[in-house]
């Protein structure tokens, strides 16, 4: 008898996506090396022309359109399933992903991407897919591109998104709250002082961390970090550009008159270990980056954050208490003063992310999968498979 097969689908439209999907498989590998795993970016199978043209243009209206992407994730925030819109999306691809799907012959599929498992549930509710499906939303929000009457399992960050879900019709038995899954390495502790030498830093400052995301939409980036490098009180910056090239080069200056210890990094791998030992992160609100956060127990600044699921995903870190939002200069400057000078505040904000996420997201989700894919082997397709 061969080994569980895993179908991962993910898709690079920013890097949460993939991010999730890999934290997924860690998680599987360290529970059962046994399990078969194939990660898909779905978009390509589909065509990959047209994942690089549809790839390239989100980032870019994302970076200097943030408004229309706004606009546009808010007005279809609650239409329906049956919506021209939604029965367009749920055929995007059908064909070819159907033939991957009948060809790889998985014992269960992974989406970390809406338009996919929309596609996917459509198959399952006309009785094309008997393979069950499973939704990670990678967001602290409900929008209607995730729900999917013929998904089998939601994986979600909170109770709050569960509640959501109930809420627009969907089974409280088929929502597993996780977290959203987090590679398992951001559960490892290290050591602080020592990391801190490593990069040329001293132990007794205030340690800012700030990362524009993979693509560089952190807006103004290079003011906050100029800000951070002079500012007032003990404290520096670790900054982590990604692959934003522009503003690593436009950083030469500020480093160069920089008041406060510095440090810069371009593209990493070790976000986890730079999380360790940093104080307070200065972020966009990507659901992964809070995740990663809030499992770090790491007090998130966002600033001026972009319309849609990272606006929505800035307010939840808000009323959790496990960060703040600027969303203006001076904003921005007087919550730096007060944490610098109150630090007892980052700590209450600490605690909060502590209270928020108790940890090992990925695991639980991994473990509600697993589970879904060997309860499918004795279950008839007609019967409600829970996870």
């Amino acid at each position: 008898m061969r080994p569980l097969r895993v179908l991962v689908f993910s898709a690079t439209y920013g890097a949460g996506h993939v991010k999730a999907a890999e934290a997924l498989i860690a998680a599987i590998r360290m529970i059962d090396s046994s399990v078969e795993i194939i990660h898909k970016d779905a978009i390509a199978i589909i065509n990959r022309g047209l994942n690089q043209i549809l790839r390239h243009s989100y980032i870019g209206v994302i970076k200097h359109a943030p408004k229309i992407w706004g606009k546009y994730y808010y007005r279809t925030q609650e239409i329906a399933d049956d919506s021209l819109l939604q029965r367009f999306l749920n055929t995007f691809g059908r064909r070819q992903l159907i033939n991957y799907i009948r060809d790889l012959e998985p014992d269960v599929i992974v989406c970390t991407y809406p338009t996919v498992a929309g596609v996917l549930a459509q198959l399952r509710v006309k009785g094309e897919l008997s393979i069950p499906v499973v939704t990670v939303v990678t967001d602290y929000t409900v929008h209607s591109h995730w729900i999917h009457f013929g998904v089998d399992c939601y994986i979600v960050g909170s109770p709050q998104v569960a509640r959501g879900f109930v809420q627009r019709g969907i089974k409280a038995s088929r929502i597993q709250i996780s977290g959203i899954p987090v590679n398992p390495l951001f559960e490892r502790e290290a050591d602080k002082d020592e990391r801190l030498s490593k990069l040329g830093l001293e132990k007794d400052r205030l340690t800012f961390l700030v990362m524009g995301g993979a693509y560089g939409v952190l807006g103004k980036a290079k003011w906050m970090c100029d800000l951070v490098a002079n500012f007032g009180g003990p404290v520096q910056a670790i900054i982590v550009c990604g692959k934003d090239h522009k503003l690593y080069n436009s950083l030469d200056f500020v480093l160069q008159k920089a008041s406060n210890p510095v440090v810069r990094f371009e593209f990493v791998n070790n976000v986890d270990e730079l999380m360790s030992i940093a104080d307070i992160i200065i972020t966009k609100a990507g659901g992964l980056t809070v995740s990663e956060s809030l499992t770090k127990r790491l007090p998130i600044i966002v600033f001026n954050p972009i319309p849609g699921q990272e606006e929505n995903n800035a307010q939840y870190i808000e009323e959790i208490g496990a960060g703040r939002v600027a969303r203006t200069d001076q904003e921005f400057i007087s919550i730096l003063d007060e944490l610098i000078t109150n630090p007892q505040e980052i700590r209450k904000m600490s605690n909060a992310a502590a209270q928020t996420l108790p940890g090992h997201s990925a695991e639980k989700a991994v473990k509600a999968i697993l589970k879904l894919a060997r309860d499918s082997a004795y279950q008839s397709k007609d019967e409600e498979q829970v996870c």
